[in-house]
């Protein structure tokens, strides 16, 4: 069941959100200081193709206080109000509703990506 969710999630609109943290990741990685950062947008880019099945565990720790602060500044607000937006309109109907939920989850995970891991 989840491999069709993660289909259906990737033709209808998991790829475009993918590829938008794809793209802040290399954009993160043009510079040396921000490796890191794009690092973990890479991490949750390939969570944001197929995230049927998978969690995210947030962190704690508080040198990801500093780069969550620093992300939500440079670039974390954008994509968690395109997640926001996206999940609205796919809870508009009972199917995409699931849909809907993972937008949410990466709406938070936009906002504070440090320190998070994904699992399967």
């Amino acid at each position: 069941m989840k491999t069709l969710a993660n289909i259906l999630w990737f033709l209808l609109g998991g790829f475009i959100i993918g590829i938008l943290w794809c793209l802040f990741g290399f954009l993160w990685c043009a510079s040396i200081v921000g490796v890191p950062v794009g690092v973990q947008c890479f991490k949750i880019g390939t969570f944001a193709f197929w995230p049927f099945g998978r969690h995210i565990i947030p962190g704690t720790r508080a040198t990801s206080l500093f780069l969550n602060v620093l992300w939500v500044l440079l670039g974390g607000v954008e994509l968690a109000a395109i997640s926001l937006c996206a999940g609205l309109v796919s809870c508009v109907t009972i199917v995409g509703i699931p849909f809907g939920l993972q937008y949410f989850k990466l709406a938070y995970i936009s906002l504070l990506p440090f320190g998070a891991v994904v699992t399967a």
